[in-house]
């Protein structure tokens, strides 16, 4: 007699399957603390480019992971965590840092939300910087900050070459900032531009998308 096993089941089943290998486990290891492009990530971990897209093809159908479209070079993809998918499952590894730096092109919202919420879940320092600072903080994202409990009323954007340090762990929180980077040791988040769309609901999701993130990577960073 055939077992109709239910689709709650099945996709449970996947996702064990998925996880049960240890390329596709350092895969999503690696995308728990940061996106990453394909090439990056074969890079990083010593996988072949066609055998990183049979393990990649099989964590999407598993949902474990996602593909998005870079905003600065749209011939670029992105691979992001569904971390609904994996509730519970904290870093493997430590880094150490001295501080954690949050950069974004302007500096006016992304980073300045990253670097409050890492001040408030972490007793490592932290700060942020842009690689083309505007003039002034995005006034959605001070309102943002401060409808959470955060306050931006003291941030002024900067300049990366003024904020960062060699001992500072970097993290890129946008696509073209990732992109004007010079190569280096750094996490990379792909967190739409909620200035691009300049609403409220857009400011709110990228809040979400960062204090998720934040959550994630902190437990994962120590002073060294």
């Amino acid at each position: 007699m055939k077992t109709d096993w239910s689709p709650e089941l099945v996709a449970r089943a996947r996702l064990h399957a998925a996880l049960g290998e240890p390329a596709r486990l350092a895969i999503v290891d690696r995308l728990l603390l940061g996106d990453a492009a394909p090439g990056e990530l074969g890079g990083e971990l010593g996988v072949p480019s066609n055998l990183l897209a049979h393990h990649v093809k099989l964590l999407r159908q598993a949902g474990l992971v996602e593909r998005s479209r870079s905003e600065g070079d749209a011939r670029r993809t992105y691979l992001r965590l569904r971390t609904a998918a994996l509730s519970g499952l904290v870093p493997s590894g430590v880094r150490r840092a001295g501080r954690v730096v949050f950069v974004c092109s302007h500096n006016s919202a992304r980073s300045q939300l990253a670097a409050a919420l890492w001040s408030e879940r972490s007793a490592v320092p932290a700060a942020s910087a842009g690689t083309r600072p505007a003039a002034r903080v995005h006034p959605l994202a001070v309102a943002t900050a401060e409808a959470n409990g955060l306050s931006l009323a003291r941030a002024h954007p900067r300049h990366v070459d003024q904020v960062v340090r060699s001992d500072d762990l970097v993290v890129a929180v946008c696509d073209n900032a990732h992109e004007e980077l010079d190569p280096a040791d750094r996490l990379h988040w792909s967190v739409p531009d909620p200035a691009a769309v300049g609403t409220e609901d857009a400011f709110d999701t990228a809040y979400r998308d960062l204090a998720d993130r934040v959550e994630r990577l902190a437990p994962a960073v120590r002073t060294p």
